[in-house]
């Protein structure tokens, strides 16, 4: 696999997790409002956490690669 098309499979991998991280962060928070800090807290969270991965993935693919 190229290493171009990896990268854009792993971006939108992380897009996706994040948009759905988010909907579901709205949702609760409106479901169960004491628990809506909890979720914004993991939500910032992954916001970090997610992209960081995803890089880490590529260099991981880009190391064993060569």
């Amino acid at each position: 696999m190229k290493d171009g098309k990896l990268k854009r499979i792993l971006a939108l991998m992380g897009v996706v997790l994040l948009v759905g991280m988010y909907l579901l962060t709205l949702i609760f928070a409106f479901t169960d409002p004491t628990e809506g800090k909890n979720w914004l807290k993991a939500s910032i969270v992954c916001t970090i956490f997610i992209p960081v991965f995803i890089y880490a993935c590529i260099m991981l693919a880009r190391y064993l690669k060569k």
